[in-house]
């Protein structure tokens, strides 16, 4: 099942402004902004509902691919698991197993870039 999916934006403030305008008939809006100041760099607005953010815009380098996509795990041993067997296939790392507490406290992560540039991720959301 796919947790969330993220896409990567020229213009962080145009984008954010057309996603709040051409998804609130749909019911969704922000639920969750990382600072630049969070990530080291980048900035990025969530959009969803109750609380669930599951579409992601961003700011960063455009990778070849230029996509994000988020599997759920149903526990952290899957993440790490994941993380294990893409690095083996292939997968060049973009961000080790473990706990993102900026996006929130039980936030355990892996990620990845496939051949082709695709940025993926397992994510598990239990403590």
């Amino acid at each position: 099942m796919l947790d969330h999916i993220g896409l990567t934006v020229a213009n962080f403030a145009e984008a954010k402004a057309f996603y709040l305008k051409a998804l609130a008939p749909l019911g969704l809006g922000i639920v969750m902004e990382v600072t630049k100041e969070q990530t080291g760099g980048d900035e990025h607005a969530g959009f969803g509902h109750d609380n669930k953010p599951f579409f992601w815009i961003g700011t960063g380098d455009k990778p070849k691919g230029g996509l994000h996509v988020a599997f759920a795990a149903g526990s952290r041993t899957q993440v790490n698991e994941f993380y294990a067997a893409a690095m083996a296939a292939g997968a060049r790392d973009n961000g080790k197993p473990g706990v993102r507490p900026h996006y929130h406290p039980n936030y355990y992560a892996a990620f990845v870039i496939d051949k082709d540039g695709n940025n993926i991720e397992a994510v598990c959301h239990a403590p």
